[in-house]
């Protein structure tokens, strides 16, 4: 049992999408209207120090939260999407995965230089879409000051791997494990 009522309202699934594994699902987060005002408003309070301009979010749940949260904070929303899914010209950024790599990308006049992005994505786990969502914001003349994640899966290091790259990384529930 949690005091957090956030944290109260995240389902775990053991053993999806594979064995071993213990999936922590946000939609319990989504469907509950309170929760989701409260997950938002978290949100705004880790950010709203760093003068942010704009939100990002990562393909796909990030566009919930960081739409969101832009919609809130008075701001514009950058979609950071998966190779060939925006139209028109696209810059992008290359990321290992277990076995080869994939790529993210944002249209080429998303942001402006100088602009102060928060990234924002539901869970952050081993980093590496975050770090190359970052990169590719920093390429195109961004500044990423910080990232906000519902959910961080600290065994895996990605918010380590972050703040590596100069981040303030704010989550607003950990577990434990994978």
């Amino acid at each position: 049992m949690t005091d957090d009522p956030l944290r109260a309202l995240i389902r775990t699934i053991a053993d999806f999408p594979k064995p071993g594994i213990q999936f922590r699902d946000i939609t319990t987060v989504l469907r509950d209207a309170e929760g989701l005002q409260m997950a938002i408003a978290r949100m705004q309070a880790a950010v709203e120090a760093h003068d942010i301009s704009m939100i990002a979010g990562i393909e796909a749940r990030g566009f919930i939260f960081g739409a969101a949260l832009a919609s809130r904070m008075g701001l514009g929303f950058v979609p950071i999407r998966k190779k060939d899914k925006l139209p028109g010209r696209t810059i992008g950024m290359n990321y290992a995965l277990e076995y080869g790599q994939d790529r993210i990308e944002i249209h080429d006049d998303a942001i402006g230089a100088g602009d102060r992005i928060a990234l924002v994505d539901d869970l952050i786990a081993t980093g590496g879409t975050a770090i190359a969502a970052t990169q590719l914001l920093r390429s195109a003349g961004g500044i990423v000051p910080v990232a906000v994640f519902l959910v961080d899966l600290p065994d895996l290091g990605g918010a380590d791997r972050l703040r590596a790259e100069k981040l303030d990384v704010r989550s607003l529930v950990a577990f434990e494990g994978h």
